[in-house]
């Protein structure tokens, strides 16, 4: 399928993990321990999900893993307001990681859209040339 690293959505989502790890490194209490394990496994799902997906034989397969990178953004943008809630991070730290991650859904919904007409013309194409030879076959 598609080279990742090409893709500009993985190099911000890449980006974005890169953040949450560096920021949720000066967290500090036993309720940040779990907050920030909680950001960290939720940024790296983004990217993974897209390298992953890249990989996959279909536009279709990989929409799929795009869908959970979706999630796992909703995921972070959860556990980025209850750090910020509970002032585990700066408003200003929180504010600068959501534009990220807004940033990152966007890109994710585009290039999920554009898998999805591609699956859609693949999966017409193939049923239009199965109807082709059904028909040729019958004569």
């Amino acid at each position: 399928m598609a080279d990742f690293k090409k893709l500009d959505v993985f190099h911000k989502s890449h980006a974005l993990a890169l953040n949450v790890i560096r920021t949720s490194a000066n967290m500090r209490g036993s309720v940040a321990l779990a907050i920030k394990g909680q950001m960290v496994r939720a940024a790296l799902s983004v990217a993974t999900n897209i390298v992953e997906g890249s990989a996959k034989g279909s536009d279709r397969e990989f929409a799929r893993f795009v869908k959970i990178s979706i999630g796992s953004v909703s995921e972070l943008e959860y556990h980025l307001m209850v750090a910020a809630d509970t002032a585990l991070l700066s408003q200003q730290t929180f504010e600068r990681l959501f534009d990220q991650l807004v940033d990152v859904r966007k890109m994710l919904t585009g290039l999920l859209q554009t898998l999805q007409l591609s699956a859609d013309r693949s999966t017409l194409k193939a049923r239009r040339g199965l109807a082709g030879r059904t028909s040729a076959g019958s004569r």
